[in-house]
């Protein structure tokens, strides 16, 4: 495909559309001894011991003889389908010693999905990681019918849940999230969220969920105006990237300042600056003293890596 792949994009599997509709062939696939599966736990996911980021394959792929005595219940979700093999996802978090045991069997362990992601593994499975933790996230937080309070089913292999009482049909949600890097001229303007990038004492591009009914370059123009107090104009579409923490798409976009006084929004905000092209090329190196940046797994790296290197004006 010809396009700015981030981590997190580049999942190669068949997301099997047709095979879904057929519980019955789920079910012998999830049995299959050529099937593999993929444990998480929480946040975590496993990999490799001996991984090293070498190219080598370092997800924990397991077959399920090696998973069922320790399942308890968990349900299988179909990822998809390469080279003829049929892959899952399974969540071990609710029984701890479940996740012990496979830790046990030796040759591999849990590691946190974003680390992983950082150091271990390939570009594709960074990808089958990102949907798999976001599937594994969302069934745990939607056990339950939203309309009539019964518990839910799995159905077409965790594509959906099912109410068996009410018959209501509940989907996996993917959040949009645009995320903009504004400039003026040989500036940009970065920001600190309070949170993470103000633990990690980094400035990023500025973000914030899309509301209902509102356009990409709508949603840019408001949560400028609300956390900076800028107005911007000429907003355009960069990238995209899946976001697996939870479960969203961030929509990457770069806009023009059409006024440049900041008004910085403190309850959200820690700090909001201009901040010069040639200091910004020197923290793309880890050369500044007074700027930290996001690394490459993040899409605002990449918005401002593009505008710092001349690609945007």
């Amino acid at each position: 495909m010809d396009f700015y792949q981030h981590v997190f994009a580049g999942n190669p599997l068949d997301r099997c559309e047709v095979e879904r509709r057929d519980e019955d062939w789920i079910a012998e696939k999830a049995k299959d001894p050529d099937s593999r599966f993929l444990p998480m736990r929480g946040p975590n996911v496993l990999v490799n011991a001996d991984a090293a980021g070498n190219g080598e394959p370092a997800l924990g792929w397991l077959t399920w003889q090696d998973l069922e005595p320790h399942v308890n219940g968990a349900a299988p979700l179909l990822l998809g389908l390469q080279d003829g093999a049929t892959y899952f996802a399974i969540d071990l978090s609710a029984d701890e010693n479940a996740a012990v045991a496979v830790e046990a069997m030796g040759g591999y362990r849990f590691e946190e999905a974003r680390a992983a992601a950082e150091n271990l593994l390939s570009a594709p499975e960074a990808g089958i990681m990102a949907q798999g933790r976001a599937q594994v996230n969302w069934h745990n937080r939607h056990r339950f019918c939203s309309v009539c309070g019964y518990p839910t089913v799995v159905k077409r292999g965790g594509q959906k849940r099912e109410c068996p009482a009410c018959k209501a049909e509940h989907f996996p949600r993917t959040d949009p999230v645009i995320i903009m890097l504004v400039f003026d001229g040989d500036r940009c303007l970065l920001g600190q969220s309070r949170g993470r990038l103000q633990a990690m004492n980094r400035y990023s591009a500025l973000a914030g969920f899309m509301d209902q009914g509102e356009a990409i370059e709508e949603a840019v123009a408001r949560e400028v105006m609300e956390e900076a107090g800028i107005r911007v104009k000429n907003v355009r579409y960069h990238s995209s990237q899946p976001w697996p923490f939870p479960s969203s798409l961030m929509i990457g976009c770069h806009a023009e300042a059409d006024t440049t006084g900041i008004n910085m929004d403190d309850e959200e905000m820690t700090d909001v600056q201009w901040f010069n092209r040639s200091e910004v090329l020197l923290a793309l190196e880890d050369k500044s003293e007074k700027l930290r940046l996001p690394g490459p797994i993040a899409i605002a790296h990449h918005l401002i890596k593009s505008w710092a290197y001349g690609e945007v004006s």
